[in-house]
């Protein structure tokens, strides 16, 4: 069976579909309460490189039940509204397609980072281990 619509074609409809920003443009607001930055990279990427500090960890496969409030896999951070979840991956054509996704289930308050975690770190943003995240968020919830 042909392929009738590859992989670039798929991102490169994301992309014009979805809201894109730039690696500045995310670290200006890294912090501020709305926004939820959310690492959708497997677990080897986060072990072999790191993460965005205060990143959301969801993996790209369990997503989609993550965010449905019908779905017994679904996290409550994904039901409030008042924040923008940027999405990233390794070079930004993941999160484009499932922030993509994500519209097309009904969110409106989702983006991606252009480039993904290759620009974060290309561009000098912060970077933790995923040790240094474990701690980070289990001293949160304390």
């Amino acid at each position: 069976m042909p392929i009738t619509k590859g992989y670039r074609q798929l991102v490169d409809e994301a992309m014009a579909q979805v809201t894109t920003y730039s690696v500045e443009q995310v670290r200006d607001r890294l912090g501020q309460g709305q926004v939820q930055i959310v690492d959708i990279r497997d677990v080897r990427e986060l072990e072999r490189e790191g993460t965005v500090p205060g990143a959301l960890l969801a993996p790209r496969g369990m997503l989609e039940f993550w965010v449905d409030p019908a779905s017994p896999y679904h996290k409550p951070v994904f039901a409030d509204e008042s924040r923008q979840f940027v999405l990233f991956c390794g070079a930004g054509w993941r999160s484009a397609l499932a922030a993509k996704t994500l519209e097309d289930m009904g969110m409106r308050n989702v983006a991606h980072i252009d480039g993904g975690f290759a620009a974060w770190k290309q561009a000098g943003a912060p970077v933790v281990s995923l040790e240094e995240h474990k701690k980070e968020s289990s001293s949160r919830k304390a």
